[in-house]
């Protein structure tokens, strides 16, 4: 008899699909309330940094070079107070194989799945980390498909999608593409139990302790060449993997002191998941409408318990705007001789900003950049939003309406990183709790759980617990 394929059978299947897709039992880190253990799912992964590093190293991944921008330092300073403008630094991540941070992820992942002996792997993703899976499976001798959301109803897709589209086959992965919408998760599921491969997931531990290296990496760089730790890291904050895997690698290299800054761009308005909505962005990851929503509630990606979990790392979150972005990405061009893709120009236009805030003898990192290319140009970007009725202007960024107008600045001093209210995040973190668990009252144990998660004191934790109504 076949097996229900509809979504809600689907769905339910979750938990053993995911187990045969890794080897891994989500029941076995389940405490008995609303929590798990989060260090031990971590644990599963198994391998030491210096182990990954070799790794990673082995498949043309990782020591990425740490650059000082000189021009844009000189640039911040004009505008900050005297005495103020940090030094900033970008660890050039598109040196990695297929171009960008992602690669890390994917090399673990896919070294995980030949270990266990898969025949192939499979990740859902709109592009940079599909490329990544796809490049790493190719190295390995692994199949390798990825399942792509890149189309409205009326099939037309981004640029900057359907270039990575292209690079994913480039590489001989199969892709499937679908139309934005809920299936993208559940085709995976599907995919997953009918193929019996590796799930390659952006948000299991081994996705996620891939990142580690990166933030090992740049505090290691930062000592031998200025001889101290970072001050503040910056990290383009959208499904939370980035910012997570780069915060546990410092914590790791032992620079526990640095500062970890999330950055996203504002596309407050617009609906991810809207067919109308999907194509009146211009920047495809790092954005609000990915970000807030994994920010205040992780779980509801495509494993059971997402290994990417923000608030447990980040100090700081900042929100910028696509006009300014796409400044700074031909800033960076013109201004140091980098052309690098969008998203990783998302935490340099907040790093632009903050360094200015900061005394001129403090270091701040920017993590990671992207590959640029046809499709993930500006320009072709910019010629989309037009066609899809967004007016690009000049003029103050703060005027900027996602899906209607996109604003570059028309001097760099009007550039802003806005403050987002992390203890609003927590707030919501916790609401979402009592609601996705039908909380009626909270244990010791859930208490201390939501404090590890959200990096709150319990007297904040149980004040919002008591204004939900719930019985401690």
């Amino acid at each position: 008899m076949a097996k229900d394929m509809s979504y809600e059978a689907l769905n339910a299947r979750k938990n053993e699909i995911m187990k045969a897709a890794m080897q891994i039992s989500y029941e076995d880190f389940e405490f008995e309330g609303i929590g798990f253990d989060y260090e031990k799912m971590m644990d599963e992964v198994g391998y030491s940094i210096e182990e990954m590093r070799k790794m990673q190293l082995d498949n043309a991944v990782g020591n990425t070079p740490l650059l000082e921008m000189r021009n844009l330092t000189a640039l911040a300073r004009k505008y900050a107070p005297a005495g103020k403008g940090a030094k900033i630094l970008v660890k050039d991540e598109a040196c990695n194989a297929s171009g960008s941070f992602k690669a890390r992820r994917a090399a673990i992942a896919v070294q995980q799945a030949k270990k266990l002996g898969y025949k192939g792997v499979i990740a859902a993703t709109s592009g940079n980390y599909g490329a990544a899976v796809a490049a790493q499976a190719a190295m390995n001798g692994l199949k390798c498909i990825v399942v792509q959301e890149c189309y409205d109803n009326d099939k037309m897709g981004q640029p900057e999608i359907l270039e990575k589209q292209r690079i994913c086959e480039a590489y001989g992965a199969e892709v499937v593409q679908l139309t934005v919408g809920p299936e993208l998760f559940t085709t995976f599921l599907g995919l997953l139990e009918e193929t019996g491969y590796f799930n390659a997931s952006l948000y299991t531990p081994f996705g996620i302790a891939g990142v580690e290296t990166l933030g090992y990496e740049l505090a290691e760089q930062c000592r031998q060449r200025y001889g101290k730790d970072p001050d503040v890291v910056v990290c383009t904050n959208a499904g939370g993997g980035n910012l997570t895997g780069t915060a546990r690698g410092l914590i790791k290299a032992g620079a526990t002191k640095t500062q970890v800054v999330g950055a996203s761009i504002d596309l407050k308005g617009l609906h991810m998941a809207s067919n109308g909505d999907f194509n009146k962005k211009s920047c495809t990851t790092g954005h609000t409408g990915f970000a807030i929503p994994f920010v205040t509630w992780p779980d509801r990606s495509d494993c059971p318990r997402n290994a990417a979990r923000t608030l447990r790392y980040m100090d700081r979150y900042v929100i910028v705007k696509q006009g300014e972005v796409f400044y700074m990405t031909q800033a960076l061009a013109i201004l140091e001789g980098y052309e690098r893709g969008p998203a990783g120009n998302t935490s340099l236009t907040a790093a632009f900003v903050l360094a200015q805030e900061m005394n001129e003898d403090e270091i701040i990192i920017v993590q990671e950049t992207e590959y640029t290319g046809a499709g993930k140009h500006t320009m072709p970007q910019l010629t989309f939003a037009k066609q899809n009725g967004v007016e690009v202007l000049f003029g103050d960024p703060d005027t900027e309406v996602p899906g209607k107008t996109l604003v570059f600045p028309e001097d760099p001093g009007m550039i802003k990183a806005r403050e987002y209210d992390l203890s609003k995040a927590k707030k919501s973190y916790i609401h979402n709790c009592v609601k996705n668990y039908d909380m009626a009252m909270a244990s010791e144990e859930d208490i201390n759980y939501i404090m590890d998660e959200i990096q709150e004191s319990r007297e904040f934790v149980l004040a919002e617990l008591n204004e939900a109504g719930i019985t401690i």
